[in-house]
C-alpha cells in the first residue's frame, strides 16, 4: 500500500511498525496496474482521488485468488456522490465536478463491503452537503477507519451502525493514530496453540471484536480464559470434536479465519463442516490440505472435513493470505517438515509471522528470500 501511494506522489515512510504519510505531492491520479494488481486493497485510494483531485484512474484490482469479488459497490457509491464511472480497456475511470452528499443503499445481492464502505466514506467526508448511506458494514475495519477519519476532522454520525451520516467538511488536518489490534491475527494464533496442544496468553487482544472465534473454539474443546484484553488459550487435541461452521458478516463467523479453522478441524476425528457464504470459491487451501493428508471435500460452498490422527509435512503452494496462514497452522503439527511456497501473500496480514511463532517455541524460518522470486516458509512439527 506504501507503494501504491508513493506512486501517487505522497511521501511515505515504513518502519517499526509506524506508517508516515505527507501527502503534500499526491496530485497523480493514476493508480497503474503494475502495482494495484499486487493487492485488492489499493482500490482505497479512489474515494481519496475523487475527493481530493476529482478524478481517478485506478486498474482493476487483482490480488488473492479466492474466486469473484466485484467492484461494483465502489463504483455505485461513487455514482451515488455525483462521480462518473467508465471503464477503459481494465482500468476504472471516475470524473466529478464535485463530489455531493445524497441518500443511498451500499448493500448488495451478497451483502455490506467493507472496502465500499471504507472507500465511500472517504469520498463523502470531503462531499459538498451530507450523505446519508445505509446498508454499510458493521465490521471492526470499517469501523476504524471511520473512527480514524472522525479524529482528522470528519464528521461521522452512526459509526457502527448500518446507516452512517457524513457531512462533508472543507478539509482533514493530519493526527497521530495507533490502529487497533487485528481480531484475525489473534485468532489465527489462537488456531496455532491449539493445534500444537499449546499454552499461551495472547496480549492486548481485540477481545470485544472476537466473539464469534472463541465461542467456535470453546465448541470445539479449546480452553480460551479471557482477562480484560489477553486470551489464555490452551487444550489437548485428544479431548477436542468436531464442529459445523457458517462464515457470515460481523458479528457472524469471520471468512478470514475459515481457512485456519479447517486446518484445525482437519486433525480432529469426527466430521466437521464449514460452510462458506461470503465467498463461494473460498476452498483454495484445500487442495494444499489434502497433499499433507487430511480428508476434505467440496460441494455447493460447503467442505466437509473428515478428521485424521496426523498430517504429515509436504511442498504446499500458497493461494491467497489466509490460505497462506491456515498452511503455516497445519505445518506446526504436521509430522515432518513442510515447505509453504509464494508467502509473500501472508505479508500483507501479517508481519512477521515467523519471528512471533518462534517466539512460542515453534520451528520455524524463512527461506529462499534472496535468491527465489517467490520466497517460502519451512515448518517443522
Amino acid at each position: 500500500m506504501a507503494e501504491v501511494l508513493r506512486s501517487l506522489g505522497a511521501v511515505v515512510d515504513f518502519e517499526d511498525s509506524t506508517m508516515r504519510i505527507d501527502p503534500a505531492g499526491f496530485t497523480i491520479h493514476e493508480a497503474p496496474y503494475d502495482t494495484v494488481r499486487k493487492m485488492r486493497a489499493s482500490i482505497y485510494v479512489m474515494g481519496p482521488m475523487l475527493a481530493r483531485l476529482k478524478r481517478a484512474k485506478v486498474s482493476l484490482p487483482g490480488g488473492c485468488a479466492i474466486g469473484s469479488r466485484p467492484v461494483d459497490l465502489h463504483l455505485k457509491g461513487f455514482e451515488a456522490l455525483g462521480a462518473r464511472i467508465t471503464l477503459d480497456f481494465g482500468y476504472m475511470v471516475a470524473e466529478t465536478d464535485g463530489l455531493k452528499g445524497s441518500e443511498f443503499n451500499l448493500s448488495g445481492a451478497a451483502g455490506s463491503s467493507v472496502g465500499a464502505t471504507c472507500n465511500i466514506a472517504m469520498a463523502a467526508s470531503l462531499a459538498e452537503g451530507t450523505a446519508i448511506i445505509h446498508g454499510v458494514a458493521q465490521e471492526p475495519d470499517a469501523i476504524e477507519l471511520c473512527n480514524f477519519l472522525s479524529q482528522m476532522g470528519a464528521q461521522i454520525e452512526g459509526t457502527g451502525s448500518r446507516t452512517i451520516t457524513v457531512r462533508g467538511v472543507k478539509s482533514l488536518k493530519g493526527i497521530n493514530y495507533r490502529v487497533a489490534a487485528d481480531r484475525i491475527e489473534a485468532g489465527t494464533f489462537m488456531t496455532a496453540i491449539a493445534i500444537t496442544g499449546g499454552d499461551a496468553v495472547i496480549e492486548n487482544a481485540p477481545v470485544h471484536h472476537m466473539e464469534s472465534t472463541i465461542e467456535t473454539l470453546r465448541e470445539i474443546g479449546v480452553g480460551v480464559d479471557v482477562d480484560g484484553t489477553n486470551m489464555r488459550v490452551y487444550g489437548a487435541i485428544s479431548s477436542f470434536k468436531p464442529t459445523n461452521i457458517q462464515t457470515w458478516t460481523y458479528p457472524g463467523f469471520p471468512t478470514d479465519m475459515q481457512a485456519q479453522f479447517m486446518a484445525l478441524l482437519a486433525t480432529i476425528p469426527g466430521t466437521s463442516t464449514i460452510k462458506e457464504t461470503i465467498y463461494a470459491d473460498r476452498f483454495m487451501h484445500v487442495a494444499e490440505l489434502n497433499r499433507m493428508g487430511a480428508q476434505i471435500r467440496v460441494a455447493g460452498g460447503m467442505a466437509t472435513i473428515e478428521g485424521v490422527s496426523r498430517l504429515g509435512g509436504a511442498p504446499v503452494m500458497a493461494s491467497d493470505l489466509r490460505a497462506s496462514a491456515a498452511l503455516v497452522v497445519a505445518g506446526l503439527a504436521a509430522e515432518g517438515t513442510t515447505v509453504i511456497n509464494r508467502v509473500y501473500h501472508i505479508d500483507r496480514g501479517y508481519e512477521s509471522i515467523e519471528r512471533k511463532l518462534s517466539g512460542l517455541g515453534a520451528n520455524i524460518a524463512r527461506v529462499n528470500e534472496a535468491t527465489e522470486v517467490f520466497p517460502s516458509i519451512q515448518v517443522e512439527e
